[in-house]
C-alpha cells in the first residue's frame, strides 16, 4: 500500500496503537518447541501466537483445502496409494516423541491429493497432504517418500508455521492493524488465511528448511526407513525441470550444500536406523 494514501494518525490514536503494539510484542514468548534429538536442533524461537490458536486455524485451513480437492474429485482417489501413505505417516508420527513427548498424541491426519504438482506439506498440528505427482513422477521408494514426509512433519514439530504466522502478525502491527493482529476482529478466519499463505505461498527460510531436513532424517531412521534416501530423493528432484528443484523446495540451501548436510546427518542417525530394522 502506498504510504501517501494512508491518513496520518491523531495523537490519541497513535498513542493507543503504540500501547497495543507494545502489549502485543511484550506477549511474545521465547520457546523451545522440540528436544534436540540426535541431530541437535536446539534453536529457541519467538512466538506471538499460541499453539492452540494456530492449530485451530490450521485445522480450518486444512478442511478448506480438502473441500477444494474433493470438489475436483482429486481427494484420495487411489485406495492403495492412500493406504501406503497413511501407513508410512503412522510409522513416522509414532516416533515423533523423540522430539516432543506430546506429538504422538496429536490429531494427525493424512490425505492424498491428485495433482500434477510435485508437492507435500504438513500444516501446524499435524495435518498432512501428499500430492500424487510426488509419488508417480519421481517413482519414489518408501525410503524416499519417508524423507519427504519426515521433512514436512519436522516443520510441524518445530512449529515453523506458528513462528512464521507470529512474524506475519508482528508485521501487521507495524502496518497499524493492531486490533486484527491481536484477534480482536475476524481472528480465526484471518489466521486460517495466514496459515494457508505460509503453507502454500510464502517460502520457508533456509533456517527452517535445514531444521526440517535434519529432523526428517532422524524421524525416518527411527521409523525404520533408510535416512540416506533423502540424498537420492534430492537428486531425483534436482532432475525435475532441467536441474531446478520443484518450487516448494526453492528456498532450500544450494543442492551441493544440502546434499553435504544430508549426508552428514544421515550418517549420524544410521545407528538409529540399524536399531529400528532389528526390532
Amino acid at each position: 500500500m502506498n504510504g501517501m494514501s494512508r491518513p496520518l494518525l491523531t495523537g490519541g490514536r497513535a498513542l493507543a496503537l503504540a500501547a497495543l503494539a507494545t502489549l502485543a510484542l511484550a506477549s511474545c514468548e521465547t520457546v523451545q518447541t522440540t528436544q534436540p534429538g540426535a541431530v541437535g536442533v536446539d534453536r529457541k524461537q519467538s512466538m506471538l501466537l499460541s499453539s492452540a490458536q494456530v492449530d485451530k486455524s490450521a485445522a480450518m485451513a486444512y478442511q478448506e483445502e480438502l473441500k477444494k480437492a474433493a470438489k475436483k474429485n482429486a481427494l484420495n482417489r487411489d485406495a492403495a496409494e492412500v493406504a501406503r501413505v497413511r501407513s508410512m505417516a503412522l510409522r513416522l508420527t509414532n516416533v515423533t516423541g523423540a522430539f516432543r513427548p506430546d506429538a504422538p498424541r496429536w490429531a494427525w491426519e493424512t490425505n492424498v491429493i491428485t495433482s500434477g504438482d510435485i508437492n507435500a506439506w504438513c500444516m501446524p498440528g499435524g495435518k498432512i497432504a501428499v500430492y500424487t505427482a510426488l509419488i508417480e513422477k519421481l517413482k519414489v521408494t518408501d525410503d524416499e517418500l519417508a524423507a519427504v514426509m519426515g521433512h514436512e512433519i519436522g516443520h510441524a514439530l518445530r512449529e515453523h508455521g506458528r513462528e512464521r504466522a507470529s512474524q506475519a502478525y508482528a508485521e501487521a502491527l507495524g502496518l497499524s492493524v493492531v486490533g486484527t493482529a491481536l484477534g480482536l476482529g475476524q481472528g480465526s478466519k484471518q489466521l486460517a488465511q495466514i496459515i494457508t499463505d505460509v503453507t502454500f505461498n510464502l517460502p520457508n527460510s533456509r533456517e527452517h528448511e535445514v531444521e526440517a531436513d535434519r529432523i526428517g532424517v532422524e524421524l525416518a531412521a527411527r521409523a525404520g526407513y533408510d535416512p540416506r534416501a533423502a540424498i537420492t530423493l534430492w537428486q531425483k528432484m534436482g532432475q525435475v525441470g532441467g536441474g531446478a528443484p520443484p518450487q516448494f523446495l526453492s528456498t532450500h540451501p544450494s543442492p551441493k550444500n544440502r546434499q553435504k548436510d544430508l549426508t552428514e546427518y544421515a550418517a549420524r542417525v544410521m545407528p538409529l536406523y540399524e536399531a529400528a530394522i532389528k526390532r
